[in-house]
């Protein structure tokens, strides 16, 4: 085998595992969703098919001469590349809400045959390649080099360029018929190429799997960098619209009525910007979702000045498309994560910030730290009141060292629930209020009684029981997805 064919086998088939590896999460959040079990997952997987396909490639290559299955073994693996996206489609249901083994099972039938298959090139490329044993350090260092260079480029150009310019769908149906084309010239440009009719079939697979993946009937209306994003019409209001990102409903619009507000925990942030001085009000949304918060403030507070930090960018082109949203002077999005362009925000700015930007059911990590909260509080204006919507579940370790890291760095909080999950019995939507100044908790609590809520504001003695020992979050210790997890144990 010519070394810069043997180099370019090892390089794609490389590249394509980590291809599908990084795209993985994307297949599988809609249904077990964004978490750091699901990066572990992929990762793990990623490996142990790797790890066998390469132990399976080196028996077969000793076995059976790889001129006659490297290409064919290229051109299977790039049809279950293609398989991929509709494999989870078909069976993603059966595996919501099953924990971390239901997470690693639907990656492992998203990723392993095709990253096994793939993963038996390099030990072929290898045989063919090793023409003395006195050359045997220098060849399979070289293709190993060739092969990690091949999984980098996949790595760096999916995350950082590819992504950026293509949906997942397309993604992986350039990368599935890429592979199959080049399988399909190499078995029959090697010496003892493989027959005729498994070409055939060969082919057959290919085109079967590529008009599955066009043909499969996912979740998603829009596949945008980080979400997998449908808009739902209400049946029941005409204006109504219902956002859902990686299938969880994470805002709600009224086209006719912005001031409209659906979602009990969006209906406690707007109490909290009711009991703000009169007049207009500077805001910070951390997170843009259906931008039904600074929409509605807009609507009850005119003059307001609202600046939205949005980490995806096609969630304000669905937003202006499909949602009602209309930028301008009063309502500005910048694109980017909350994180870092909060940094360049000026200090003294807001009266209020939003906290309410999530990746699946959880807060990012780097947003609920305290080196975060003192962001937020630099670009307060004196006075000034972060509202963070959190969701969590019994037994609330999330909520309760959020909270205390907010106790740590403000003078005053509260907490906005129902009852039942202020005392611990349930799960659900969280809203924390901090301030240096004194909060207005008493009026809170009236407006959420006028909605029949009564006693689900609780004051600064009740936060500080309810956040009774937790730890302070740090970017150094922030272990935010084994907090909200209901499954792991609390930590000690």
């Amino acid at each position: 085998m010519p070394a810069p064919l043997g180099a370019l086998l090892v390089v794609l088939s490389s590249a394509a595992v980590l291809v599908l590896e990084v795209l993985v999460s994307r297949l599988v959040a809609p249904y077990v969703g964004l978490t750091l079990e699901t990066y572990t997952a992929a990762i793990g997987v990623a490996l142990a098919a790797i790890a066998a396909g390469a132990a399976i490639g080196g028996r077969l290559a000793d076995a059976r001469d790889p001129r006659r299955w490297l290409g064919p073994a290229v051109a299977l693996g790039g049809a279950l590349v293609l398989a991929a996206r509709p494999t989870v489609f078909a069976v993603g249901d059966v595996f919501r809400g099953t924990g971390p083994v239901g997470t690693v099972a639907l990656v492992l039938l998203a990723v392993a045959p095709s990253a096994l298959v793939l993963s038996t090139v390099t030990p072929g490329v290898v045989k063919l390649r090793l023409r003395t044993l006195a050359e045997t350090g220098q060849t399979v260092g070289r293709l190993s080099a060739a092969g990690t260079l091949g999984a980098l480029a996949g790595t760096f150009l999916t995350g950082f360029v590819l992504l950026a310019a293509l949906p997942t769908s397309a993604l992986l149906l350039l990368t599935g018929l890429v592979l199959i084309a080049v399988g399909v010239a190499v078995a029959v440009a090697l010496p003892k190429a493989a027959r005729p009719v498994p070409l055939a079939g060969l082919a057959a697979v290919g085109v079967f799997a590529a008009g599955w993946l066009v043909v499969a009937d996912g979740p998603c209306e829009v596949e945008t960098r980080y979400y997998c994003a449908a808009v739902q019409s209400d049946p029941n209001r005409p204006g109504g619209r219902t956002l859902l990102l990686d299938g969880l409903r994470h805002s709600y619009v009224d086209l006719d009525d912005p001031a409209y507000l659906e979602f009990s925990y969006t209906r406690r942030i707007a109490d909290v910007l009711a009991v703000q001085p009169p007049g207009s009000l500077s805001a910070l949304h951390l997170g843009g979702g259906g931008f039904s918060v600074p929409r509605h403030l807009a609507a009850v507070r005119p003059g307001s000045q609202s600046k939205v930090l949005e980490v995806d960018p096609q969630i304000p082109e669905i937003g202006r498309d499909r949602l009602g949203l209309v930028t301008g002077p009063d309502l500005a999005v910048m694109v980017g994560d909350a994180r870092t362009s909060i940094a360049a925000e000026p200090s003294g700015t807001y009266d209020v910030v939003v906290g309410d930007a999530f990746g699946s059911l959880a807060v990012p990590w780097h947003l609920t730290t305290a080196e975060m909260v003192a962001e937020v509080r630099r670009v307060l204006r004196p006075g000034g009141v972060y509202v963070l919507n959190v969701i969590d579940y019994p037994p609330l370790g999330l909520a309760r060292a959020e909270t205390a890291t907010l106790l740590a760095a403000f003078d005053d909080v509260a907490l906005m629930a129902p009852r039942s999950t202020l005392g611990g019995e349930s799960g659900g939507n969280l809203v924390l209020v901090a301030s240096d100044a004194p909060i207005a908790v008493d009026r809170l609590g009236d407006l959420a009684a006028t909605r029949g809520e009564p006693g689900s504001v609780a004051g600064l003695e009740q936060v500080r029981a309810f956040a009774g020992d937790a730890d302070v979050l740090t970017d150094d210790d922030a272990p935010v997805d084994q907090l909200l997890t209901p499954y792991s144990p609390p930590r000690t």
